[in-house]
């Protein structure tokens, strides 16, 4: 019994420690808060379109207070896709905000 009650009290001790060393909130985890103005559609790649190439590009934007686009960060998506998706939203447009943010989207292509 005694074991068992040892343990009870490390594992919440334990929690405690972890809860109050977990990150705090920021502006980056705000993803996908602002609304986008103007979406600019991507030039559909003459490699893919031959291909018949379809599926989508997964974009980290880190938007700037004033809504323009600082800095594109691919996360996902197929290479023959990637540079037309990631083009495009550098010229994508969002709401003004009092700071910077990270926005996620996600551009699809289909022939």
């Amino acid at each position: 019994m005694k074991i068992v009650k040892h343990l009870c009290t490390s594992g919440a001790l334990l929690l405690a420690v972890l809860l109050a060393f977990a990150p705090v909130q920021t502006h980056a985890q705000d993803a996908g808060k602002r609304r986008v103005l103007n979406r600019v559609a991507p030039v559909y790649p003459t490699l893919a379109r031959t291909m018949s190439l379809q599926g989508s590009v997964k974009i980290d934007a880190l938007v700037s207070s004033d809504g323009t686009v600082k800095e594109v960060e691919v996360k996902g998506g197929h290479p023959v896709l990637v540079d037309a998706a990631a083009d495009a939203v550098r010229r994508w447009r969002w709401e003004a905000a009092g700071h910077e943010s990270h926005e996620m989207v996600e551009v699809r292509f289909s022939p």
